[in-house]
C-alpha cells in the first residue's frame, strides 16, 4: 500500500475522538500562543521546554489516528459484538455516557500513577517543570501501545457504540486542555467543587510531598471528593511542578523512554523471577527488598578449637 492509500485508509476508519483532537489542535496552539504572550517576561513559559511538549502531543495526536484506526477500533468494535444492550445515543444517554467516561479516566489516571508500567507512559505528561497550555500537550506516543484504551471497554460491553466513547473522551481530554494553566486562579465555589480547575490541576501537577497523587479527575472532580484523593490548593504552598525525579531534558525521545529504560534496568538486575516482573506492576518507588546475607559461617579453625 502506498502512502497516499494508507493515509485515506487511516482516515477513513479514523472515530470521532481522532478527528475531534485533530480539529482541536488550532484551538489549542492559539491559546497556547495568546498565554504565552500573556505572561511574556516570566518564567512560566519556557521555549525548549514549550517547544518539546508541542512536539510529543502533536506526534501522540497523529500516531494515534493510525493505531486507533488500524487496530484499536476494530478490537472495540470486536467487543462491541459481546454487548449486553443496545443503547442508542440520545442528549440523556450521552451525558450518562460521558459521566462513565470520566469516572474511568479516574480509575485510569490513579492506575497510571500506581502502576509502573503505565506510570513510564504516564510520565512524560508530568515531566514538565512548568505549568501552562503547552504542558497538556506533553503526551507520550507509547499511549497507543500501553494498553490506555482498555480502561475504556465497559461503555462497549454495556452498549454504546465504540465511536461514542472514544468521543466522550475526546471531549474530556479538550476540556483538560485548559485546566493546565496558572492564568486562571480559584472560580467560584461551587464550580470548584463539582468540576477539576485549573486550581485543583496545578496540584496535581505539583511535587510538593502534600500535593504528590492527588486530585486525579478529568473534567470532574467528584471522585478525588468521593474517594479520599483530593487535596486542595494552598496559598501558602505554591506547586513545584515537575516530577521527584527530574530528567533535565528536551529530547521528544529521551522524555518517552527514560522510565521504560530505568523499569526495565531494574527487571534486569538479578533474582527471582517473580520480584523482576514485579517492577511491572508495583508502585514507581517500589525497589526489591535486599536480599539477606548467607549466615557467615565459623572459621574452620574455629570449629575445631569448639570441637
Amino acid at each position: 500500500m502506498n502512502p497516499i492509500d494508507f493515509a485515506v485508509t487511516a482516515y477513513q476508519n479514523a472515530d470521532f475522538k481522532q478527528l475531534l483532537l485533530v480539529g482541536m489542535l488550532p484551538l489549542f496552539g492559539l491559546s497556547a500562543l495568546i498565554e504565552a504572550w500573556r505572561f511574556r517576561g516570566t518564567d512560566i513559559y519556557s521555549l525548549k521546554d514549550s517547544a518539546a511538549s508541542m512536539t510529543l502531543g502533536a506526534s501522540y495526536v497523529l500516531l494515534e489516528v493510525v493505531v486507533n484506526a488500524l487496530f484499536v477500533f476494530a478490537f472495540m468494535d470486536w467487543v462491541y459484538s459481546f454487548r449486553l444492550m443496545d443503547i442508542a445515543i440520545t442528549p440523556w444517554t450521552f451525558a450518562l455516557l460521558f459521566v462513565l467516561v470520566d469516572f474511568l479516566f479516574y480509575v485510569y489516571h490513579v492506575t497510571a500513577h500506581k502502576v509502573r508500567w503505565f506510570w513510564a507512559t504516564h510520565v512524560v505528561h508530568h515531566a514538565s517543570e512548568h505549568m501552562n497550555f503547552t504542558t497538556a500537550g506533553r503526551q507520550s506516543t507509547l499511549y497507543a501501545f500501553s494498553g490506555l484504551f482498555l480502561f475504556f471497554l465497559p461503555p462497549v460491553l454495556l452498549g454504546f457504540e465504540p465511536a461514542w466513547g472514544l468521543f466522550a473522551l475526546a471531549l474530556n481530554l479538550s476540556y483538560q486542555w485548559f485546566i493546565h494553566t496558572q492564568w486562571v486562579k480559584k472560580l467560584p465555589r461551587p464550580i470548584e467543587f463539582i468540576f477539576n480547575t485549573p486550581s485543583h490541576h496545578r496540584v496535581h501537577h505539583g511535587r510538593n510531598p502534600e500535593y504528590i497523587d492527588r486530585n486525579f479527575g478529568g473534567t470532574f472532580i467528584i471522585w478525588d471528593r468521593l474517594f479520599g484523593t483530593f487535596v486542595e490548593e494552598r496559598d501558602d504552598l505554591p506547586p513545584e511542578y515537575g516530577i521527584t525525579r527530574q530528567i533535565h531534558s528536551y529530547n521528544p525521545i529521551t522524555l518517552t523512554l527514560h522510565e521504560f529504560i530505568a523499569m526495565f534496568k531494574d527487571m534486569a538486575k538479578p533474582g527471582p523471577l517473580w520480584l523482576r516482573l514485579k517492577h511491572l506492576w508495583a508502585t514507581p518507588e517500589w525497589q526489591r527488598p535486599e536480599e539477606s546475607p548467607a549466615p557467615k559461617q565459623p572459621p574452620i579453625s574455629a570449629s575445631r578449637q569448639e570441637a
